[in-house]
C-alpha cells in the first residue's frame, strides 16, 4: 500500500461520515493527519504539499486524474485499468507513474464523471460517451468488456478556443487558405470538415466559426456538446441524451435536427455526423440553410462522400443516384484535415463539389499539400492552389469579392 492509501485510509477514519465536511474543514484533517505522520518519519515540505494534494483530490474531485487535468499542456489522457495511465504531451505519449489504488477508485471516479453529464454507465450499459465541465471529450468502456479493467480515454480542448490565427502560427493552415475560407463561412458556403481519429477536426470547426456573422442565429447538434463557438450571441446548444435504464426517453442527434429546422436558425452546426442522421442533415442543407457546417471520419474527401452515402442508406431505403444528387446539391466544400507522421495536424485538401455527372458525384481540388521534407523530425511542405472556385454565386449575392478579403460581420 503506498503512502497515499495509507493517509487516505486513516484520513478516512476519522471522517464524521453522517454529513460532508466543507472544503477548509477537510483540507485541515489532511494537513493535521500529515503532520502527525511527519514527526514519525520526515517528510519534506514537497512531499507533503504533493500529498495533501493528492489526497484533496481523492476525496474532492478525480483523484489523481486531477492532476493531469490541470496542466494545460496534456491534450489526451489514457486510462488502461488501473496499472497504465498514458497521457499525449506535446504530440509524445508518455506513461504516467502514477496509479489507481483499486479497480473500485477507478469507477468511482467514472461514475462521478458520467453522472455529472447525466449519462449512465454500467454492467448492462458498458459504453459510454461523456464529457468534463471544462468539455473534454470522455470516452468509458467498462470491465468485463474492456478485459484489463476499465478503459477511460479523455479529450481534451483548449480553455480559451483556438483560433485560426493559431492554426496559421502552428503551421496548420496558410494565410491564403484562411483567406479564402473566411470569404465562404461568411457566404453561406456548406462545409464539411473530414478526417481520422486525433486530426483536428472540432478544433479546426470552432476556429472556422469565428467567421460566422455575429448577427445569425445557430443552432448546434452534438452527442456530446464539445464545440464552442466563438462570439455568437444567438446561440442554441443542443445534445443527445442516450435512453434510460428502461430503454426510454432517448433524444437521437436526428431528432435535435428535425427540431432545429423549426427553430428558426439561419445555420445549423452538427458535430459529427456518425450515421442515418446524415438524411436528416442533408435535408437541411437542401432547404435553405446555407452556412451549415459539420464533421465526419474520413479518409479523404472522396472516402468522406461515400460514407454520407453509407451513412444515409443506413436510414432508408432510396437509390444510391437520389442520394449523390442531394450530397452534390447539399454540400460545397469539404476540407480535409489529418494528422501527419511528426504529430502536426494540418489541412490537407480543400475540394469542392461541382455536381453530379455519369452516376457519381464531381470533386475538383482547390488547395492541396504538398511535402517538401523533413527538417530536424518536422515535415516541411506547402499549401498549392491548384484551381480557382467553380460556383461564385454565393459569394456575389454576399456582396463579397471573389478576389478581395471580406469582413467578417454582424
Amino acid at each position: 500500500m503506498s503512502k497515499a492509501e495509507q493517509l487516505y485510509a486513516k484520513i478516512l477514519a476519522e471522517l464524521d461520515m453522517t454529513r460532508d465536511p466543507e472544503d477548509e474543514e477537510l483540507t485541515d484533517l489532511i494537513y493535521r493527519v500529515l503532520q502527525e505522520v511527519s514527526e514519525q518519519e520526515h517528510l519534506t515540505l514537497q512531499q507533503k504539499t504533493d500529498l495533501g494534494r493528492e489526497l484533496f483530490n481523492t476525496f474532492r474531485k478525480l483523484d489523481i486524474l486531477q492532476e493531469f487535468l490541470e496542466d494545460d499542456e496534456i491534450t489526451e489522457v489514457m486510462i488502461n485499468g488501473t496499472q497504465h495511465i498514458f497521457y499525449e504531451k506535446a504530440g509524445q505519449l508518455f506513461l504516467s507513474d502514477k496509479r489507481f489504488a483499486s479497480r473500485e477508485k477507478l469507477e468511482d471516479v467514472i461514475q462521478q464523471i458520467v453522472s455529472a453529464s447525466n449519462r449512465v454507465v454500467n454492467e448492462v450499459s458498458p459504453i459510454v460517451d461523456a464529457r468534463l465541465a471544462d468539455g473534454s471529450r470522455v470516452n468509458v468502456v467498462l470491465y468485463p468488456v474492456a478485459i484489463n479493467g476499465p478503459a477511460v480515454t479523455i479529450r481534451r480542448f483548449s480553455k480559451q478556443g483556438i483560433t485560426m490565427e493559431q492554426l496559421i502560427k502552428w503551421g496548420s493552415v496558410s494565410p491564403e487558405i484562411d483567406r479564402f475560407l473566411r470569404k465562404l463561412v461568411i457566404a453561406g458556403y456548406n462545409i464539411f470538415i473530414s478526417g481520422g481519429t486525433g486530426s483536428g477536426k472540432t478544433t479546426f470547426l470552432n476556429a472556422l466559426s469565428q467567421y460566422i456573422p455575429k448577427d445569425e442565429r445557430i443552432i448546434t447538434i452534438e452527442d456530446n456538446a464539445e464545440l464552442r463557438l466563438q462570439g455568437i450571441q444567438n446561440l442554441v446548444r443542443l445534445e443527445a441524451r442516450n435512453a434510460n435504464l428502461e430503454g426510454k426517453g432517448a433524444i437521437t442527434i436526428r431528432d435535435l435536427i428535425k427540431s432545429a429546422l423549426r427553430m428558426r436558425p439561419n445555420r445549423i452546426i452538427v458535430g459529427e455526423i456518425r450515421s442515418e442522421e446524415a438524411i436528416d442533415m442533408l435535408q437541411a442543407l437542401n432547404t435553405g440553410h446555407s452556412g451549415s457546417l459539420s464533421t465526419g471520419h474520413a479518409n479523404s474527401p472522396e472516402d468522406m462522400l461515400s460514407r454520407i452515402e453509407t451513412m444515409v442508406l443506413m436510414g432508408m431505403e432510396v437509390p444510391l443516384s437520389a442520394i449523390q444528387r442531394q450530397i452534390a446539391s447539399g454540400i460545397d466544400l469539404i476540407v480535409h484535415v489529418g494528422r501527419l507522421r511528426d504529430k502536426s495536424r494540418k489541412v490537407l485538401e480543400i475540394t469542392e463539389v461541382i455536381g453530379y455527372q455519369q452516376e457519381r458525384i464531381l470533386l475538383q481540388p482547390l488547395f492541396c499539400y504538398e511535402e517538401k521534407g523533413e527538417r530536424e523530425g518536422r515535415i516541411e511542405g506547402e499549401w498549392k492552389k491548384v484551381h480557382d472556385l467553380v460556383f461564385q454565386d454565393k459569394l456575389l449575392a454576399a456582396g463579397c469579392d471573389t478576389e478581395g478579403d471580406p469582413e467578417a460581420g454582424g
